[in-house]
């Protein structure tokens, strides 16, 4: 059966978690180099480095999933994105440029089996540990265990950020504070008071609707 995803429920319960997010530095013990470290979880991105699918999959699966939330942050919010990253193992998806409602549920629904969502079913592969097992168990393991990630970063998902976080297994609101400030037309203005003011909306945000806030140091 699959690892629990202990970090999901750190967070719930309000607790605070430390990982690092992977770019360009690629060796199959990346994962276990992070576990080593102390991290939490790891975050390897697809947005930014040009990564297929076969470099993830190497990538998870040197991961010590016991120590190590191996995470992946997908290009944009396509089901084919988001349920393929979790076949091959990752235990939580990053989504950039969330900018509406409608957004946040397909990154829900394409990440949970139905009745709850649209993950097409594949059993007794990396996601579930090759293993054995009755459905019903392991689609709630599933659904439950997955930890979900909503980027805001433009000014369109700021003005969206209400809505986006009102809704149900969206985990945690993260700033992505780059692109955030390009779009507020102060790039890298990180103690603008503009960029100041949406950090505390978006911490606001996320306690009011009980998600955790993210962002990278």
């Amino acid at each position: 059966m699959m690892h629990a995803n202990t970090l999901r429920e750190r967070l719930r319960h309000g607790g605070q978690t430390v990982g690092t997010m992977a770019f360009e530095f690629r060796v199959p013990g990346l994962g276990a180099i992070a576990a080593a470290a102390g991290a939490d979880l790891i975050i390897f991105d697809m947005e930014h480095t040009g990564w297929t699918f076969e470099t993830i999959r190497t990538l998870i699966a040197g991961t010590p999933r016991d120590r190590t939330v191996p995470m992946v942050r997908v290009p944009a919010t396509r089901y084919h994105f988001i349920a393929r990253a979790l076949d091959m193992g990752a235990r939580g998806i990053m989504v950039p440029m969330v900018e509406s409602a409608d957004q946040a549920r397909e990154i829900t629904e394409f990440s949970k089996y139905p009745p709850a969502g649209r993950r097409g079913a594949a059993f007794g592969i990396a996601h579930d540990d090759y293993s054995a097992g009755e459905l019903p168990e392991k689609i709630a393991a599933a659904n439950e265990g997955i930890l979900r990630i909503a980027q805001i970063e433009t000014a369109d998902g700021l003005q969206q950020l209400e809505n986006i976080a009102a809704v149900d297994g969206i985990d945690v609101l993260w700033v992505g504070q780059t692109d955030l400030t390009c779009s507020l037309g102060i790039p890298g203005q990180f103690e603008h008071p503009r960029f100041v003011d949406a950090l505390k909306r978006v911490v606001e945000a996320a306690e009011s609707h009980g998600k955790a806030a993210g962002y990278m140091a």
